[in-house]
């Protein structure tokens, strides 16, 4: 019977059978969890009556067909219901245990469901990202009108606007642009007073042309007028 025990208890707790072990202080190598640890001291305090029982009923062996004397039986009673009562302790225990890992794992699935959410939303994150990427790089290959537009050259803009800062492209642009503009109108400006005086002097030409060829009209007016006389003139003087 107390091989038995032995086998027992090595099943159930690792150890072999001295009849009791210590549950203050215990302490196992694996198991740290003060939960399980409780589980394990009230297994252990189950395991330690069970054997007290066995090792008492050794003790207090029965002959066959007799029954064991009243205090026999009181001791026996009482260790049963210290058995039950420590079996009771270690099934609620054990309960709270499995409502617990119940509960562990419900929260694990809830964690995990999370986690893969936010993997998934960091997935889009870097697809956008990349996406975001090659649109960048295409604006920066982007061949832009206003690097086609006919300004002066930025060394020759630079001596005259010594003042504007070289690092930062998109003000040095505008401002090769806004200079741009600004001769193109004081060219334009001068076209058009060109345009202008071309214009008047078209239309003085014109008028000197009208004049020269009234003038024209009046000579060959005088000449034909005139020639009754040059024939009376040349009549006398024959």
């Amino acid at each position: 019977m107390a091989n038995d025990s032995n086998t027992a208890a090595e099943e159930i707790t690792g150890y072999s059978h001295p009849v009791s072990i210590e549950t203050e202080g215990y302490s196992h190598p694996i198991i740290k969890d003060p939960q399980l640890i409780s589980v394990m001291e009230s297994a252990i305090r189950l395991q330690n009556e069970v054997f007290g029982l066995l090792d008492f009923l050794d003790a207090h062996p029965l002959p066959q067909g007799a029954q064991h004397p009243e205090d026999t039986k009181v001791e026996i009673s009482y260790r049963h219901t210290a058995i039950h009562s420590h079996l009771a302790e270690l099934r609620g225990k054990h309960r709270d245990v499995m409502l617990r890992v119940r509960r562990d794992k419900e929260e694990t699935a809830k964690a995990r469901l999370d986690v893969d959410v936010m993997r998934l939303e960091l997935q889009n994150l870097i697809y956008e990202q990349e996406i975001l990427k090659g649109e960048i790089e295409a604006c920066k290959n982007y061949e832009h009108i206003y690097d086609k537009l006919p300004l002066i050259p930025i060394e020759q803009f630079l001596q005259l606007r010594p003042e504007l800062d070289v690092e930062d492209e998109k003000i040095l642009m505008m401002a090769r642009i806004d200079h741009e503009y600004a001769e193109r109108q004081k060219l334009e400006d001068e076209r058009q007073a060109l345009l202008k005086q071309k214009m008047e002097l078209i239309a003085e030409n014109n008028k000197r042309k009208e004049d020269l060829a009234n003038l024209d009209k009046d000579l060959e007016k005088f000449i034909e007028a005139a020639q009754p006389i040059m024939q009376t003139f040349e009549k006398e003087y024959k």
